[in-house]
This record gives structure tokens, C-alpha cells and sequence, in this order.
């Protein structure tokens, strides 16, 4: 198996969301986790609100049962919207999320240049 077919056979297990649905997600409650390593946030910017935690230690900070989570990691029925540069690694992440009985994890179509694109807010990077 190649990764497009993984790729599909991943999101054929949920609904992804658009840059509009991800912003009324986040305004209703949704963790917006946002993924990509530091140099892509401080060349493109910040989702303004978003929790910033980097691909490896995704699982860890945000299992509810984990000794490392995060304080916003609150419990399995969390929406959380997880976004990545353009849209791939972030469906991979969605399904390790899943397996942890994360059931309501999803991901941004299109990552942060889908978000950026659509014209929603993006902050500079702190020392920009």
C-alpha cells in the first residue's frame, strides 16, 4: 500500500472540515491543535488561538489519560480539529488520535494554507 491509498483509506473514517468550519468549530469549543514543526510557524504565522503541538508528541499531550497531556486535553469527547501545513500528516495524526478514543478528532482540508487562503485570522509568531 502506497500513502495516497492510506491517506484515503484513513479519512474514509470521518468527516474532514474546511478552513469556515474550523473557525465555527473553534468559536463553538473545538481544541484547535495545530502540528507543523517551528520553522513553518514562524515563516507563515499562527492560528490565533490554536494549541501548538508538534507532530512527535502529538499522542502524548493530548490523551486525556496521559501523565504528559495537556491541560486542554480534558477528555475523549473533545472536538478537536488538527492542522498541518496542507493538509496530510494531519489525517495520519487524526487516525493515531482515534485510536486513543479520541472519537471526535478531525482535520483541516487543505492544512494552514487552506486556512490562510480562506482569509481567516493568522498572528505573527511571538519575536516577529
Amino acid at each position: 500500500m502506497g500513502i495516497d491509498e492510506l491517506l484515503e483509506r484513513v479519512r474514509a473514517d470521518y468527516e474532514r472540515i474546511g478552513p469556515a468550519e474550523a473557525a465555527e468549530a473553534a468559536a463553538a469549543g473545538a481544541l484547535l491543535v495545530d502540528i507543523r514543526y517551528a520553522a513553518l510557524r514562524e515563516r507563515d504565522g499562527l492560528i490565533p488561538g490554536a494549541l501548538v503541538v508538534e507532530r512527535n508528541e502529538l499522542e502524548w499531550r493530548l490523551d486525556p489519560r496521559g501523565s504528559h497531556r495537556a491541560a486542554e486535553a480534558v477528555g475523549h469527547d473533545l472536538r478537536i480539529v488538527v492542522i498541518c501545513n496542507e493538509g496530510y500528516a494531519s489525517s495520519l495524526a487524526v487516525a493515531s488520535l482515534r485510536q486513543l478514543g479520541l472519537h471526535r478528532a478531525t482535520d483541516l482540508t487543505g492544512g494552514f494554507q487552506a486556512w490562510r487562503a480562506a482569509g481567516l485570522p493568522v498572528a505573527s509568531p511571538p519575536g516577529a
